[in-house]
């Protein structure tokens, strides 16, 4: 009778734990999402597993919403909260330029350049008002009611968001969020500039964005840059970069509409970028009649690599089909 090696025996072991790890890996959630609230500061971290993913600004001091800052995998933030040139660009934010009943317009997602409008109260704001829902696990999920007034205390919008933040593993997230305005105070008509504005809006920082840092912006179409994507249509749009020897991205998915062709983007080097609407609602004043509404989704994408080691192309499927 032979004898088995004690080597081969502990050899052996070390497979099947191997193997068992990798399995209890596979079968196991991505990680764990948490909020974190602070009402005073007016701040809803988010994070997962005990690491912050992104945080909600939402304060009174703060003249539009936003999402800032926002972590790549590794960690790092991606978007700039203010910038020069364009001081009212706000990290990840929605607005718009709207009349409500044919009075002035409510310029919300510029305000900041009139006198009233730079430090609160604020003339015409993006204001939140509460959070009916927040369940943290493994999909965090939130609702959070706005309202979007001018003149101080004049309402012109209601707003709800919808918020899931999937965990995907290592760092990575997908962010699903659905916008939906609601013309709740009378007719409204939008007027959103024909070349500038996008539904949502990110400003991608200067150490990852393309004049400054390198940054590539790619489409599902394989078109690349500003001068290759702006104004292109498009199912999402990526940006990704190395920094400090890591390749990180961000991408913005858009959820399809069965009645419309792939939105058209805005896209810059400088790090602004996010789809439109449809292209009958896009660049045309159009009128919100009293009680309709008017939605957008997107994903935000948050993954290691690049746009093809990221599998941005694979992962947007993956989401339209509702398997995220």
């Amino acid at each position: 009778m032979s004898r088995t090696s004690p080597y081969r025996v502990l050899l052996a072991g070390i497979i099947v734990l191997a193997a068992f790890s990798s399995f209890a890996r596979a079968d196991s959630p991505a990680g764990q999402v948490a909020f974190e609230r602070d009402d005073d500061a007016g701040q809803l971290t988010v994070r997962i597993d005990g690491n912050e993913a992104f945080v909600y600004q939402y304060g009174d001091e703060v003249d539009l919403t936003h999402f800032w800052p926002f972590r790549s995998p590794s960690g790092k933030n991606m978007l700039t909260q203010q910038a020069d040139p364009f001081p009212h660009h706000r990290a990840f934010w929605f607005a718009d330029t709207v009349q409500l009943d044919g009075g002035r317009r409510a310029r919300f997602y510029d305000a900041l350049y009139t006198g009233e409008n730079r430090r609160a109260p604020f003339r015409d704001r993006i204001r939140h008002d509460s959070f009916p829902a927040l369940e943290p696990g493994e999909v965090g999920t939130y609702r959070e009611k706005l309202v979007w007034t001018m003149d101080h205390d004049v309402p012109v919008l209601d707003e709800q968001r919808d918020v899931r933040i999937v965990p995907l593993g290592e760092g990575e997230y997908l962010l699903d969020i659905t916008f939906t305005l609601t013309a709740a105070h009378g007719d409204v008509r939008f007027v959103s500039d024909a070349v500038h504005y996008a539904w949502p809006y990110l400003r991608i920082n200067e150490t990852f964005n393309g004049q400054h840092g390198g940054g590539t912006i790619t489409n599902d179409r394989g078109q690349t840059g500003q001068d290759g994507t702006n104004m292109q249509p498009a199912k999402w749009v990526d940006y990704s970069n190395t920094v400090d020897g890591v390749a990180e991205g961000l991408a913005v998915l858009q959820w399809p509409d069965a009645d419309s062709e792939p939105r058209r983007w805005l896209t810059r080097e400088y790090g602004t970028f996010g789809p439109r609407r449809p292209d009958a609602q896009s660049g045309k004043p159009f009128t919100l009649a009293e009680g309709e509404t008017l939605s957008q989704r997107v994903g935000v994408l948050v993954h290691r690599g690049d746009v093809e080691t990221g599998r941005v192309a694979e992962r947007y499927e993956q989401y339209v089909k509702g398997e995220f």
